[in-house]
């Protein structure tokens, strides 16, 4: 008997049970997570407004790339995790579920990218050292150091020792005016330090250029 007959036949048995089944039925949402393979990187598009948008806003690199977050797919038998760094919870291991849930509230599909076959071999030692960055504190300066870090830097440390990922100057000029992004420019206001314009750092939308990647599909 599969979930739906029982389901029906609780309802027959007793009504009461049909705003539980309603509920059930609902808030069960199910992912074609079939495609993920261990190392698969899981690119999150951007919204327009907040941070979201501020990150994607100086650092889209063309309209079919607009990302704001970025983690790595962790196979364990039959069950799969995210690495990655987040606001909430900083470096973390989180189940894939849990992680899409969060991630699609807006509506938002997933993007899954590979690796080329040429760089498959870096996978293992990749998601390895991934994992002994878990426990590290969100970097909310976007400014790199040892101690803590942000969505995209947490992904290019992980692949670093194969050099899959570089390091590029960042910068926060809104492409449309020449000038520092407001928000950037308060960010840091804010925070007391100087808009670290052209200082080494990554981004998803960076990330996701790279010609070792290939995109896979989307989950929705």
């Amino acid at each position: 008997m599969n979930g739906l007959q029982f389901m029906r036949r609780i309802i027959k048995s007793n009504p009461v049970y049909l705003i539980f089944a309603l509920f059930f039925l609902t808030s069960c949402k199910t992912y074609n997570t079939s495609i993920l393979e261990n190392g698969d990187l899981l690119f999150v598009p951007a919204v327009e407004s907040g941070l979201s948008g501020a990150i994607n806003n100086v650092t889209q690199t063309e309209k079919k790339t607009s990302y704001d977050h970025i983690g790595i797919v962790k196979k364990e038998e039959h069950h799969l995790y995210v690495l990655h760094a987040s606001p909430k919870g900083g470096s973390q291991k989180q189940k894939l579920n849990s992680f899409l849930k969060e991630q699609t509230k807006s509506g938002q599909k997933i993007d899954v990218y590979r690796l080329k076959s040429e760089y498959q071999s870096s996978i293992p030692n990749s998601v390895s050292k991934a994992e002994t960055l878990v426990g590290k504190p969100y970097n909310f300066n976007y400014i790199l150091d040892e101690q803590s870090y942000y969505c995209s830097d947490f992904v290019e440390r992980a692949f670093r020792e194969n050099q899959i990922f570089t390091l590029e100057p960042m910068t926060f000029v809104d492409p449309k005016t020449g000038k520092t992004n407001a928000f950037w420019e308060k960010f840091y206001q804010d925070k007391n330090l100087k808009v670290p314009e052209d200082e080494p750092g990554c981004n998803p939308n960076g990330l996701a250029a790279s010609e070792k990647l290939f995109k896979v599909g989307e989950i929705e």
